[in-house]
């Protein structure tokens, strides 16, 4: 299906991978991962051809069908979202069109009548007396209602016309899927059934995601860009965690006995090289040493931050209550009657479609917004931290990472700062990194290492996943489900709800849900209800 053969890049003299050589076969799912910057969308750019490697080359069968997800925003704004879906399949799209043409006409010529019946053969071997239902069973599996078919997409949001984009991908039925992050901006329930479709698409595949669930879920392969290398793995996430680990130890378990080996013959060589005697055993033995390989042990690019929640005071029972909690924004009503008592040791996970007022609950909990009904009461105990959705908001551009981090608490001494920068990976001089210049990761990191500094005793975070690579999400992960206080977060990373939350509440259109139990749980309890 896809073959590359001795494919490296750097820029300049820095190696990004080099003789890199792989087959993608038909009908499997790779999952390319990698630490952030270690090369993994250039290496899908080179798949896609939107990048040329500085050695090697990409080879893909020229009868096979290739989809891409991109990311323009802009691209169809003059066009109506079903039809932005439809071109998915430029064939049939052309078809559509000469026939709309053609029918269109207020009388046929001879020739022209010949040509529609071709067209019409044509378009049923295409299946396009069934396009529109497919491509509208794709918006609404992505969470965009019939209503919203026939509207502009310059009518739709950043997120949602993202999910447009990517039902056109997923319409052409392609023979090989290239997807770049194509969970960003899915809820919950749309990933579920994102997954599910690509579980029956017969396709090849190749998907970057920084979602352990989803790679677990859909994936066959792993495609690891580390150790200016790319090395494929046979099986899920998970395999390739322990499969990686287990190689690495082999390695450095060979070499540490290679080293003990070599420095007993040369012990042995260096006492006796100059006794006749056994000189020819020293000569033995020095043949030996020649022959024996200690491998090389490339450093990772793989790097996990530190993190672990600390308390300035302990939690009492009450932690937060909702009483009656109505918010709208003009006409649009958002919250309706939302009463919620949460308590201490409560790891809540607050979920739902986008748009149902996720955010905004965390904002009128917060006091950032006022509601137009009802009142949020704080136990006298509780100590609330927050992590923002939106970095920009929070972050002025106009200082440096280790300045805005000490705005937080100017008592704090040079070496505390540092050090939490430091488990966050902000080493020597990056601490002096200006706000301005930071990438998407380096930002939700710094919005951590301020939670880590105030030590409050309830956590609430608004998407904390958004930017993190797989590893700074697993940190998390482990340290939100050993942390000792109480957790509020919205979250659409699988992986995350389900380690971490013992409680479930979901916005819907017709209330509020709220289940005591884990996400698993919650899912098995509501699919039994939709099943009766």
């Amino acid at each position: 299906m896809i073959r590359v053969k001795d494919v490296s890049v750097s820029f300049g003299s820095r190696i990004l991978f080099e003789g890199v050589n792989l087959s993608f076969d038909q009908g499997n799912r790779y999952g390319l991962i990698g630490a952030n910057g270690a090369g993994k969308s250039t290496f899908m750019k080179i798949l896609v051809g939107d990048f040329e490697a500085t050695t090697g080359t990409v080879t893909i069968a020229p009868d096979l069908r290739v989809g891409v997800l991109r990311q323009d925003h802009y691209q169809y704004d003059d066009f109506t979202v079903l039809d932005t879906v439809l071109m998915g399949h430029p064939e049939l799209w052309k078809v559509m069109k000469e026939r709309e043409r053609l029918y269109a006409l207020p009388e046929m010529t001879e020739e022209e009548g010949m040509l529609v019946g071709e067209l019409e053969s044509t378009f049923a071997d295409m299946d396009g007396y069934s396009a529109e239902y497919f491509a509208a069973e794709l918006l609404e599996g992505l969470g965009i209602p019939v209503e919203k078919h026939n509207d502009l997409m310059s009518s739709m949001i950043g997120g949602f016309k993202l999910r447009v984009l990517l039902a056109q991908v997923l319409f052409g039925r392609p023979d090989i899927l290239l997807l770049d992050e194509p969970t960003n901006h899915l809820d919950l329930d749309t990933i579920r059934w994102l997954e599910n479709f690509l579980l029956a698409h017969k396709g090849t595949m190749v998907i970057i995601s920084h979602d352990r669930h989803f790679l677990n879920t859909v994936c066959t392969h792993m495609v690891d860009v580390d150790y200016k290398q790319i090395t494929m793995f046979t099986g899920n996430y998970d395999y390739f965690v322990a499969a990686s680990t287990l190689a690495r130890e082999q390695l450095l378990a060979d070499n540490a006995r290679n080293m003990d080996k070599i420095a007993e013959l040369k012990e042995f060589v260096a006492r006796f090289s100059a006794n006749k005697s056994k000189a020819k055993q020293a000569t033995s033995r020095q043949k030996q040493i020649d022959k024996i390989e200690i491998q090389e042990v490339r450093p990772s690019s793989r790097v996990a931050p530190y993190i672990k929640f600390t308390t300035q005071q302990k939690l009492g029972q009450q932690v937060v209550s909702l009483d009656g909690i109505n918010k709208s924004f003009d006409d649009l009503h958002v919250l309706k009657d939302v009463r919620l008592d949460i308590t201490g040791g409560d790891k809540v996970a607050v979920i739902g479609v986008n748009g149902i007022g996720k955010t905004t609950l965390l904002n009128v909990m917060l006091g950032e917004l006022t509601p137009d009904a009802g009142t949020v009461t704080w136990g006298k105990s509780a100590q609330p931290s927050y992590f923002a959705q939106d970095h920009n908001e929070v972050i002025p551009k106009n200082t440096t990472v280790y300045e805005w981090l000490r705005s937080f608490d100017e008592q704090a001494d040079e070496q505390t700062i540092r050090s939490i920068l430091g488990r966050m990976l902000f080493s020597k001089n990056e601490v002096h990194k200006s706000t301005e210049v930071l990438s998407g990761g380096e930002t939700a990191r710094l919005m951590l290492a301020k939670m880590l500094l105030l030590q409050g005793n309830v956590l609430i975070l608004d998407e904390p996943t958004n930017h993190l690579d797989l590893e700074s999400i697993d940190a998390l992960t482990t340290a939100l489900s050993e942390f000792e206080g109480s957790v509020i977060f919205v979250s659409h990373a699988r992986q995350l709800v389900t380690d971490v939350a013992n409680r479930i509440v979901e916005l819907t259109p017709t209330g509020v849900v709220d289940f005591v139990g884990s996400y698993d749980e919650y899912l098995a309890k509501r699919d039994a209800l939709v099943n009766v």
